[in-house]
């Protein structure tokens, strides 16, 4: 299982040089990848093709771009680009948002989101493998489109999944789902299964499968997990993440954090490699003055 780290839920608007020195940070603690959230600050991809170039081993990608603001050729010629510039190091990680993002700050309908889906990865993928692209649809309509891009290598694509309809999409036509404080009860017996009975369908083998979590080493846990309350609520309140929070059979997103000390964060960290994670995905959450250190520490213990 590989480990990384998440930059964004957190909500607090890093500069460049922040993120560019944060992905250096996690490249020297020998972490696998360090992702970024596309929400309200920089454009993730854009920023972490910079973020690559300044790097040389650590694999960077997005926890996710919505896609409805963005077009599948424009997402795909983005997402080449960060290919190339990062020699391969890029993982595009894309999902639908949510209902009251698209159409109450964006003024874009939601219609139909499975649906929308399916045809922007009808049109994205051919385009991504360096194919060319024609597509007839409701929502999209291209035609004879190829994207010239010789130094970029197709990169994976990850599909923010948690219902049956995208578990599907995601593993029939992406390479993988990139989650968000899923339960491992629920991560292994829905996101897991459903999934890989999918991709298998499609004739594939061995979806990425990335799970994300707020993570916190601390002796204060109790402290800790009150002052998480604040900037998870929200993930309780969107109907997708609600969801997955009743199936799971807790009532509240702090309940999904993992907080404690060292031995106990690296065995709830542990417990996923077993269940299907192929990616560890920590948000760490700077609630105190060392908690990036010590969780950085830790994370990169685990990877031994």
């Amino acid at each position: 299982m590989r480990i990384g780290i998440m930059m964004g839920p957190d909500r607090v608007a890093h500069t460049i040089d922040k993120i560019v020195a944060m992905s250096k940070q996690a490249e020297a603690a020998g972490l696998d990848n360090v992702w970024m959230a596309n929400i309200r600050a920089h454009d993730a991809i854009t920023a972490l093709a910079i973020a690559g170039r300044e790097t040389t081993r650590i694999g960077v990608g997005t926890a996710v771009t919505p896609s409805y603001p963005r077009h599948p050729i424009a997402l795909a010629q983005q997402a080449l680009t960060a290919a190339a510039a990062t020699k391969g190091r890029f993982t595009l990680g894309i999902g639908l948002s949510h209902k009251v993002v698209i159409e109450h700050v964006h003024g874009l309908s939601y219609a139909q989101p499975a649906n929308h889906m399916q045809e922007y990865l009808a049109i994205l993928m051919p385009l991504l493998r360096g194919e060319t692209a024609t597509h007839e649809g409701k929502h999209y309509r291209v035609q004879d489109i190829t994207l010239g891009t010789p130094d970029a290598q197709p990169p994976p694509v990850v599909l923010a999944a948690l219902g049956p309809l995208m578990l599907k999409l995601a593993g029939t036509y992406a390479d993988g789902t990139n989650t968000w404080m899923v339960g491992s009860r629920t991560m292994k017996n829905h996101i897991v299964k459903r999934i890989a009975h999918a991709a298998a369908e499609a004739g594939k083998k061995n979806p990425l499968i990335v799970g994300g979590f707020p993570v916190v080493v601390t002796d204060n846990p109790k402290k800790i997990k009150q002052a998480l309350a604040e900037p998870l609520a929200l993930y309780g309140q969107l109907p997708r993440y609600r969801a997955m929070l009743d199936l799971e059979g807790v009532s509240d997103p702090t309940d999904l954090a993992i907080v404690g000390n060292e031995s106990q964060v690296l065995e709830k960290i542990q417990s996923f490699r077993h269940i299907g994670v192929t990616d560890f995905m920590a948000a760490i959450f700077e609630l105190e003055a060392d908690a990036f250190e010590r969780t950085l520490a830790l994370l990169s213990a685990a990877i031994n």
